[in-house]
């Protein structure tokens, strides 16, 4: 056998040996009943442009079901901040980043009992331009943007926490 193909299996036997570490792993969402807890979660949050884009992408992240009363309840309350980056020469911005500080609450709606609280940053950027309705529809993307990804946090945050209830 050559240099090169005793390299390439003394390789693959590391890589082999690595993976049958992962053994014992189970998926998140294989947990029994996170997935129902989740579709029993109703979501909270003031009114707003941003409000209403982070309802919604937290009802389809969590897969919410109307047809069943909700067992929990995530109150969210957030501040929205725009700073500007990078300057022209005639001193206006390039781009501009948004900072989000999402506050969330997770209250069990039987007991009343707050059985989380946290805080997750969400920060997202976008091109500045002279023209004002491209101006516009890269603000309202940043919005969209910074509410998605906290909603990926949040079902994250949540569903960890009912996955360590079991």
């Amino acid at each position: 056998m050559t240099g090169r193909g005793l390299a390439l299996t003394a390789a693959l036997a590391l890589l082999t040996a690595g993976a049958g570490g992962c053994a014992g792993f189970t998926p998140l969402y294989a947990e029994k009943g996170v997935v129902e807890k989740l579709g029993h979660t109703q979501i909270d949050v003031a009114d707003g442009r941003l409000a209403f884009l982070m309802r919604q992408s937290l009802e389809d992240a969590l897969a919410r079901d109307r047809q069943e009363a909700p067992q929990y309840r995530l109150a969210i309350t957030f501040a929205e901040h725009r700073y500007p980056r990078g300057l022209r020469l005639n001193d206006t911005a390039t781009s501009y980043e948004l900072d989000v500080d999402v506050n969330y609450t997770l209250v069990d709606l039987k007991t009343g009992a707050v059985l989380m609280q946290k805080y997750t940053p969400v920060t997202v950027t976008y091109a500045a331009t002279n023209q004002p309705y491209a101006g516009i529809i890269a603000q309202e993307d940043s919005q969209n943007r910074a509410a998605q990804q906290a909603a990926q946090l949040i079902k994250t945050d949540v569903a960890t926490f009912f996955a360590g209830q079991q």
